[in-house]
């Protein structure tokens, strides 16, 4: 049987990966790394799952920070 390795995404919902890039960047932060209007107009983690459950480019751009920044920031996780 072979052995397949799971990708960082693996077991982690969207709510919580939003929920750890607004901890460690910031709205504004995010706005300007990923500059949609659910993190540039009155942004909260609601009104951004509701965004990124309906756009898959966005989601996807949103993941890749994710999985992009885990170095950064896996001592807070």
């Amino acid at each position: 049987m072979q052995n397949l390795s799971k990708g960082p995404l693996h077991g982690i919902t969207l709510q919580k990966i939003v929920e750890i890039l607004v901890d460690h960047y910031g709205f504004d932060t995010l706005a300007e790394l990923i500059p949609i209007k659910c993190f540039t107009s009155n942004p909260s983690v609601k009104s951004s799952l509701t965004f990124l459950r309906k756009t898959d480019w966005a989601r996807k751009k949103v993941e890749d920070l994710y999985v992009n920044s885990l170095p950064k920031f896996s001592n807070e996780l």
